[in-house]
């Protein structure tokens, strides 16, 4: 440098001799990143939009149906708990209201656990396997579809299906539980008939999964005040490992 050129400011020559230098190799790799975003975000929408779009309109008016049987049902329970509450907190005989509410609830885990039997409204859905194709995963599907769809209760043959239930293959049948069931499986639920009814007949789903095996399936709802009866019980033992925990404040 000269002794007639302008000195640099030193502070200035050392911030960009620190500062970050992009590279050819960072600026491709920016524009990349970014390329792959943009990918990521219209495949995304694509998806989203297909996902109905493909279905025919009967289909649509059933899944708008099954959604708004759920949500008539969810409103439901909301005024049943409310309804639990004022007796709890506002009645003049709280610890009758308490008993009856506790001994209400524990009916309610019964079901739910299996230990206790079970009738309401429902399906009897008949599986017809002649060739024995059928493995323990076509089980499970439908089970997952009746869940799904609000089933309460679940009987398979002569085995009550909860969430602890476990299906294996086994020779000439499915072992569910551990007990052999055979064809033709009969599978009682008790739920929205017509609700359990339509996820059957989902297109892609357990109708044509079970066809595609060489397997048939029948659903009929169960006629009568009593409809589906489920009568098989599960016998619950005591966890090992898992306590009742106090809820967090």
């Amino acid at each position: 440098m000269s002794a007639g050129e302008p000195r640099a400011n030193p502070w200035r020559r050392l911030w960009r001799a620190a500062g970050p230098r992009a590279t050819r190799g960072q600026l491709l790799a920016g524009v990349l990143c970014a390329a792959l975003g943009f990918g990521v975000v219209v495949q995304v929408r694509q998806t989203n939009v297909s996902g109905l779009a493909d279905l025919r309109e009967s289909d649509l008016v059933r899944i708008l149906d099954d959604t708004t049987d759920r949500g008539d049902r969810l409103a439901g329970e909301v005024q049943d708990l409310e309804t639990t509450r004022r007796e709890l907190t506002e009645g003049s005989d709280q610890a009758q209201a308490a008993a009856a509410a506790a001994s209400a609830r524990a009916q309610q885990y019964g079901v739910l656990a299996g230990t206790l039997p079970a009738h309401g409204p429902g399906v009897v859905a008949t599986v017809t396997d002649p060739s024995g194709a059928l493995r323990s995963t076509n089980f499970i599907q439908l089970v997952q579809e009746l869940r799904d769809s609000g089933a309460e209760a679940i009987q398979i043959g002569s085995t009550r299906v909860v969430a602890q239930t476990a299906f294996t293959d086994g020779s000439g049948g499915v072992l569910v539980d551990g007990r052999l069931e055979r064809s033709p499986y009969v599978v009682s639920v008790i739920g929205d008939p017509s609700t359990l009814a339509t996820a059957m007949d989902i297109p892609g789903g357990v109708r044509e999964t079970l066809r595609s095996a060489g397997a048939d399936l029948a659903v009929a709802r169960a006629p009568g005040e009593d409809g589906v009866r489920v009568t098989a019980l599960h016998a619950v033992s005591a966890p090992q490992y898992a306590r009742p925990a106090s809820p967090r404040p």
